[in-house]
């Protein structure tokens, strides 16, 4: 036993000694509230966030299936406003407890769901982070082989030695894992630090996507027939075909919506998460669509038919013995596309996983173990294989889209009316019975009765989804499944806090920690963060001093 002691030791993270196996389940250094001196994002770095995460292959393509559908490239284009700039808010919205309180999303989980009831949520944001860094990874490899092939044209014929049961080829697999080796020293920096690495995409993308446009433009002689190609659609079928086009732009912003305190609880100032994060998402998505729909309409030009992946048209561009010229043009805006996955992949994945993962084995987890077991899952899970059906794939995120907004509705409702903004950040930390969080044995019921509300509206229409008949009427709520989810979940929420109260509801919203954790004493001129010497043990012993005091 005193191996194996000596072993777990080995893998636990820093934490305070002594600390009894409850007191570690529910705390480790990450999951306390944001140390001032770690508060270091400004609002340019949540500029610089956004824009970068948007510049990405998926973001460049989405109006694709729009158009497909049959409407014309401005009117999916409003789709992407409308679809970004409705997800907007509902962001920022819960971002907020994070930028006040400085807790991640585990923690403002935990003010709804419950010290234990948390897990679940926590649980479905991490598997949803540690898929989707194993596609993006997928999507990255893409990049890489265009780039090798432009320096190294015999790449391209690499002999394969890997068996058809594996899914891909030597070539393909090679790529993806440079790819996958390359993101993985961006994940050793903390959260506080890594704010710097997206400062480089906002820079280099706009410049290689012009780059790639005028490029494209000056090839084919003009912008293309695709901005000139009227909607094919008219009445209630436009209508709809513009909401779903919207929701779905909605449906791919749900899991950053739900993991929004996260980066949030980094700001150096509460406002520095609210209007940039409030308008740079939409307009930066809206950029990228555009020039994604305006390179797409050259490229049919140039060959007759419209390729709507920049990296398969650049692949394109390397054919027929191309110039050196061409060849560096290829390889510089791939670079970039690469540069802009890995950092999407940070942004979206690997930190949220990070996160999600302490708080499930705070003992063991900490932020940068999560992120690299997020890159090991992506790396097991064979990712390209999710890729090869794309219909199933995107079955698959609505439905999970359908679990998270239920989740942010509870999340949302809870902190601005039902506690209305007030905090017991030392409760966060305290599994006694009588804190504001214990709730039933660590669980808050009227959560999960919310929570489960907002999914059941939803099911029949999932059902119909997959192929199965069922109503219209079904189908039109599945496909606003994020208002549906949301909204019925705050609902039921709402109602049942009315009917059963809670410890610490209140009357009148006032942003206020009632433990007194932390004070901020705030000047003109700027804000001077104080913090109150306390730590992991410290808190869970003064939260139950004060419920023996009672």
């Amino acid at each position: 036993m005193g191996l194996v002691n000596r072993i777990i030791r080995t893998l636990e993270v820093t934490h305070e000694p002594n600390l009894t196996f409850t007191e570690q389940l529910i705390a480790n250094d990450d999951l306390l509230p944001v140390e001032p001196r770690k508060r270091t994002w400004r609002a340019y770095n949540y500029i610089a966030f956004w824009t970068a995460d948007t510049f990405n292959i998926n973001m460049w393509m989405i109006v694709s299936s729009m158009i497909q559908l049959g409407m014309s490239w401005w009117q999916a284009w409003i789709c992407v406003w409308l679809g970004y700039g409705v997800a907007a808010p509902f962001l920022v919205l819960n971002a907020r407890p994070g930028a006040i309180f400085h807790v991640m999303f585990p923690l403002v989980n935990r003010t709804s769901f419950g010290m234990f009831g948390s897990l679940w949520c926590v649980f479905n944001r991490a598997a949803m982070a540690c898929i989707w860094y194993g596609v993006q990874a997928s999507i990255g490899g893409s990049c890489v082989l265009v780039m090798l092939r432009a320096m190294w044209p015999s790449i391209y014929d690499l002999p394969n030695s890997m068996p058809a049961s594996s899914g891909t080829n030597t070539r393909d697999y090679l790529c993806f894992f440079l790819f996958w080796l390359i993101s993985l020293p961006i994940i050793w920096f903390p959260v506080h630090k890594v704010r710097h690495f997206f400062l480089v995409t906002p820079i280099l993308m706009p410049i290689a996507s012009i780059t790639f446009l005028i490029w494209c433009i000056v090839k084919a002689h003009g912008i293309g027939p695709i901005v000139h190609q009227p909607s094919t659609l008219h009445g209630s079928k436009l209508g709809w075909a513009m909401v779903v086009s919207a929701m779905s732009c909605v449906s791919n912003e749900v899991t950053l919506v739900t993991n929004a305190p996260d980066f949030a609880s980094r700001a150096r100032t509460p406002s520095a998460a609210l209007y940039p994060q409030l308008f740079t998402i939409p307009t930066s998505a809206a950029f990228i669509s555009v020039i994604g729909i305006l390179v797409s309409s050259s490229s049919q030009a140039i060959y007759g038919t419209a390729i709507w992946s920049p990296i398969e048209l650049l692949g394109n561009f390397l054919n027929d013995n191309p110039s050196k010229a061409t060849r560096f043009g290829v390889w510089f805006i791939s670079a970039s596309f690469m540069l802009a996955q890995v950092t999407t992949n940070i942004c979206a994945n690997s930190v949220s996983a990070g996160c999600d993962l302490t708080a499930l084995f705070p003992r063991f987890i900490n932020i940068r173990r999560g992120g690299y077991i997020a890159a090991t899952v992506g790396l097991a899970m064979c990712p390209w294989n999710l890729l090869k059906n794309s219909n199933e794939f995107t079955s698959y995120l609505s439905a999970y889209s359908v679990f998270l907004s239920s989740i942010s509705g509870v999340m949302v409702t809870e902190y601005y009316f039902v506690r209305k903004g007030h905090y017991n950040v030392k409760d966060l930390y305290n599994a006694e019975k009588g804190s504001w969080y214990w709730y039933t044995y660590g669980i808050n019921f009227r959560a999960y009765t919310a929570y489960i509300s907002g999914i059941l509206i939803n099911v029949v229409g999932f059902a119909g989804a997959t192929g199965r008949t069922v109503p219209l009427a079904a189908t039109r709520v599945y496909e606003l499944s994020f208002f549906t989810g949301f909204g019925v979940s705050a609902i039921v929420y709402w109602a049942l806090n009315r009917v059963f109260p809670v410890i610490g509801a209140a009357d009148t919203f006032e942003e206020i920690d009632v433990s007194g954790y932390e004070y901020t004493a705030r000047s003109s001129q700027d804000v001077d963060v104080e913090e109150v010497d306390i730590d992991t043990k410290d808190i869970v012993l003064e939260a139950k001093d004060k419920e023996l005091a009672k």
